[in-house]
């Protein structure tokens, strides 16, 4: 089974960085896509930036110019750089990836797959 391990979360004053890492673990055959959503307190989750294998990165509006997606395809991990971080950014960050399993029969196939989140607070 395959499961996405977030790090990275915590408190920070508006105005600085934070970084977070989503690694992609157990059985499956490759990575498709992977990204970072967010959701804040009586909000929808959002999203805040993909980067699809070989493709180019998107970013939601809120994030450009201030957010840097990346991953290493070798260590199936993904990250998220967040500079000039406000009170807006608050929210529990979500690691999402599509990934491609082998199912019993032999098959393969794609799945979603979510982190279990992590909280980013920022203080003015």
């Amino acid at each position: 089974q395959v499961q996405l391990v977030e790090s990275g979360g915590g408190s920070v004053q508006a105005g600085e960085s934070l970084g977070l890492s989503c690694a992609a673990s157990g059985s499956f055959f490759s990575v498709n896509h992977m990204g970072w959503y967010r959701q804040a307190p009586g909000k929808q989750r959002e999203l805040v930036a993909t980067v699809p294998t070989g493709g180019r990165t998107n970013y939601a509006d809120s994030a450009k110019g201030r957010f840097t997606i990346s991953v290493d395809k070798g260590k199936n991990t993904v990250y998220l750089r967040m500079n000039s971080l406000t009170p807006e950014d608050t929210a529990v960050y979500y690691c999402n990836g599509n990934i491609v399993v082998r199912d019993s029969s032999g098959a393969y196939r794609n799945v979603e797959v979510w982190g279990q989140g992590t909280l980013v607070t920022v203080s003015s």
